[in-house]
């Protein structure tokens, strides 16, 4: 039999020592601070701007901050979205944003803004666990 070029080995090694799942619930809470731990201080002052930015014009636009529900399935996949972005929904949430009626036609642009920033918070979460534990090559 031929092996293939590329075999991944039984366990990845963490390329900095501590909670190898840090840097994912810690870049899921603060966008770019699982980049922080990793030591990738470019990548995470980007992902920073770029998250916090999109949700806070997504808000400005009058945005929707979802609920949990059960009801519409839409309603909790933008639930899910909106979670992604951590500690920035929560602070929506506390401060009592994003639940106006919709009373401009921004605001559906706005609702897009704030959940696709919630999904690209969860990808770079997920790209610094890589980082952390070795999985993906470090820059």
């Amino acid at each position: 039999m031929m092996a293939s070029k590329v075999q991944v080995g039984a366990k990845l090694e963490e390329k900095f020592p501590g909670l190898p799942y840090a840097a994912l619930i810690l870049g899921w809470l603060v966008p770019g601070l699982g980049h922080l731990l990793t030591r990738h201080w470019v990548r995470a002052v980007l992902l920073f701007v770029s998250i916090t930015t999109m949700f806070t014009l997504g808000i400005m636009m009058q945005g929707k901050l979802y609920q949990p529900n059960t009801g519409d399935v839409l309603e909790m996949l933008g639930f899910i979205g909106n979670l992604g972005s951590g500690s920035l929904y929560f602070l929506g949430r506390i401060l009592d944003l994003g639940h106006g009626s919709v009373q401009v036609a921004t605001a559906d642009y706005g609702t897009k803004f704030i959940v696709v920033a919630g999904l690209l918070n969860i990808i770079s979460a997920v790209d610094a666990h890589n980082l952390r534990i070795g999985r993906k090559p470090s820059c």
